[in-house]
């Protein structure tokens, strides 16, 4: 995926490409997201956030909601990147087709503070719920489809008897959870130490092929 440029970038502002200031501007949108919330983001906002006019992002994008939509497509589509490169690199052995799953939704680059604090933003507002279906249902149905799958042919190797459909949801759902506690918790706890938690909840559910030790 083509990644956004920012202040770095050592071009004057105004010669951006049209890609990449759209970039520039879903990153800000991001990043605005995480520190004001859904109902709080508004495109000045997004403009300040990204040092830009409101006449520029008006242009590139129109309304909040064209740029909340296309915001949300686009972490959509790194996450899903970035867990099918994972998998892809992991070979044909389940064990380790898992394992690189799990270690993808800790990835630097996807599980930041930012990052996951805007996903809570779509998660919690009822009024993204219509537009999260559509950006990312199909994308979720894959994932879930992917991982039990996995979950399946390791019961059968190890002969565990789980039921593939249960044991994904769970490892779903302590993913899902630990990023939760890294955004909400008073102290919350490090990218590592969700890493670990869940390496254990997989080493509960097949004993034989994770170790409590790797947790």
């Amino acid at each position: 995926m083509t990644r956004p440029e920012h202040a770095d970038d050592p071009r004057p502002p105004r010669t951006m490409s049209r890609e990449s200031r759209r970039i520039q501007l879903i990153e800000a949108t991001i990043e605005t997201l995480a520190s004001r919330g859904y109902s709080r983001t508004t495109l000045t906002e997004v403009a300040r956030t990204a040092g830009i006019s409101h006449g520029l992002v008006l242009f590139h994008f129109a309304t909040k909601e064209n740029l909340l939509a296309e915001t949300l497509t686009y972490l959509a589509e790194e996450y899903r990147q970035n867990w099918t490169e994972a998998l892809a690199a992991a070979g044909s052995d389940p064990a380790d087709q898992l394992r690189a799953m799990i270690e993808a939704d800790f990835n630097p680059r996807i599980c930041t503070p930012a990052r996951l604090a805007a996903w809570c933003s779509f998660w919690g507002e009822a009024q993204s719920r219509p537009m999260y279906q559509a950006s990312c249902g199909d994308k979720d149905d894959a994932y879930t489809r992917v991982l039990e799958g996995i979950c399946a042919r390791l019961s059968e190797q190890g002969g565990y008897g789980r039921d593939p459909v249960h044991t994904a949801r769970l490892i779903r759902v302590a993913i899902e959870g630990v990023w939760l506690d890294m955004m909400t918790m008073a102290v919350p706890y490090s990218r590592e130490e969700a890493l670990r938690t869940v390496r254990m909840g997989v080493a509960l559910c097949f004993p034989d092929h994770f170790s409590m030790q790797d947790a």
